[in-house]
């Protein structure tokens, strides 16, 4: 447990110092060639862990489970929330993602704000019961769904909330989705605690998602989907006329393969 609050102290730093992008890995193959690329933390990526095992993203696969392949994750590099939690803490984590869409259960779209709250309070009281420091990512959906009748009533309902999470014990706000710069001003700036948002097709480089207000920008489920376009690329130009330039473009060396599973103590 030492060494994971010493990790956890490390990732609170990474996220309270600013600029910080994190990969987000979905099985122990990604997390080495992140660790290999220099990052300094990785976090999962819950869409690419279910994707990975035949599962659709939104809580389809099971907690234990999902549980099981962070645990081999966190090994390979350097029912309610607080079980969750505590369920976390043991696999290797040092920083959880609390989202507020309720997914398959009825009712709206997100947990109410005073649900919400409640569920934060649960994985920080879970995090200060067992010693650890663990760093809380709120995560709202408002921009992910399109929430509220316009921009405005959007934007200040992520303000809203945010505020609501960051008061229940979390530590930063992750606003999925959201690339524009003058919204991402306004709501950093409305905030009383930092925001994260995600890299996506399209969006502006990360210096300019920083220099708006961003403390983090992690990369998400999206290099697993770029994977996936690779391997249809791949899979398509071979059945069609027997080439693999698709292949060859982004082929990952056997002896770099190699490499990344020859480290002494791993598995």
């Amino acid at each position: 447990m030492q060494k994971q609050i010493e990790l956890a102290r490390q990732f609170r730093h990474l996220n309270q110092q600013g600029r910080f992008l994190l990969a987000n890995a979905w099985d122990i193959a990604s997390a080495r060639i992140f660790e290999d690329a220099g990052f300094a933390a990785i976090g999962s990526t819950s869409g690419g862990i279910a994707y990975a095992h035949g599962y659709r993203d939104a809580e389809q696969i099971g907690r234990d489970e999902m549980l099981r392949h962070v645990a081999a994750i966190c090994k390979a590099v350097a029912a309610t929330v607080a079980q969750t939690v505590h369920g976390a803490i043991a696999a290797g984590a040092v920083g959880v993602n609390l989202e507020d869409n309720r997914h398959q259960l009825s009712g709206s779209p997100l947990f109410s704000n005073r649900e919400q709250a409640a569920r934060i309070a649960a994985a920080r009281a879970a995090a200060e019961e067992a010693g650890l420091p663990l760093w809380i990512n709120a995560r709202t959906d408002t921009y992910l769904l399109g929430l509220g009748e316009d921009t405005e009533s959007r934007l200040a309902m992520t303000v809203e909330r945010g505020n609501a999470y960051l008061a229940a014990g979390a530590d930063m706000v992750f606003i999925p989705v959201l690339t524009d710069i003058a919204a991402v001003q306004r709501i950093s700036s409305a905030l009383h605690g930092p925001i994260s948002l995600m890299a996506l097709p399209g969006a502006p480089a990360a210096a300019a998602l920083f220099a708006a207000g961003a403390q983090r920008v992690s990369l998400g489920v999206c290099p697993m989907l770029a994977a996936m376009g690779t391997i249809r690329d791949i899979a398509l130009e071979v059945r069609a006329s027997g080439s693999w330039e698709a292949m060859q473009r982004s082929f990952y060396g056997f002896d770099q393969a190699e490499a990344l599973f020859a480290v002494e103590g791993r598995p």
